[in-house]
């Protein structure tokens, strides 16, 4: 996600985010549209995958966060640019990589499908026409990169870390407003995905040289036990 920085107190839920808590919570009972349990859990990283991303983890240098002024989402160049040049904007290359029984209208405009979502563990359904309830999240949130470095970089290097297919999944909305600008030291998606989500974010921080937190650190090496 996008994120902005939140107010002191960002271990405590605020009202909003314990409504996202009670949606999750509530969302597989009866009369719900568009939601149900998963019928199958996330997909697992191999043994090997795990491994060196322990080896990786080790070597990112943790560092703390810093205050974040300045941040806005245009720091981050173009929104959803194409950048692999294959004719198709990244959110729906993102859709089209990770809904199944996908829908589209010419080649690239997705307009339905079925998301598995790895962070709640819920089926949801898609349609373009309520876009929002399937969202792409960045997995190593922009504002957090802006905090621990990012701010420093080139406008076309930021630009390139936001439409970077490696950090872009497509999620449900309602945990990705949850996550927000956290890091997985304040924020993590439901056991069965832990492990492929710290193999993602440490490949992504390690791809930018991005530097970790201690918490942060600390959440990865606890998701990598589940490998």
């Amino acid at each position: 996600m996008d994120g902005t920085r939140r107010t002191p107190g960002r271990g405590r839920l605020a009202p909003a985010a314990a409504l996202a808590v009670a949606l999750i919570a509530s969302a597989g009972c009866e009369g719900d549209v568009g939601l149900s349990e998963a019928s199958s859990t996330p997909k697992q990283p191999g043994s090997g995958d795990g491994k060196r991303a322990r080896s990786d983890l080790s070597e990112l240098r943790v560092a703390s966060e810093g205050r974040g002024t300045g941040y806005a989402r245009d720091e981050f160049g173009t929104r959803w640019k194409d950048t692999d040049h294959n004719g198709c904007d990244q959110r729906n290359d993102v859709l089209a990589r990770d809904l199944q029984d996908v829908e589209k209208k010419g080649k690239c405009v997705v307009l339905a499908g079925v998301l598995h979502d790895p962070y709640s563990g819920k089926t949801i359904t898609f349609a373009k026409k309520d876009a929002a309830e399937v969202q792409i999240d960045h997995v190593y949130p922009l504002a957090l990169a802006w905090r621990m470095g990012a701010s420093r970089w080139s406008e076309d290097q930021r630009e390139r870390f936001a439409n970077d297919h490696a950090n872009l999944l497509a999620v449900w909305g309602v945990p990705n407003r949850q996550k927000s600008d956290s890091g997985p030291g304040e924020w993590k998606p439901q056991k069965d995905f832990q492990c492929a989500y710290a193999v993602k974010y440490i490949a992504v921080a390690k791809k930018y040289s991005l530097p970790v937190t201690d918490p942060d650190h600390d959440a990865l090496q606890t998701f990598l036990g589940r490998c």
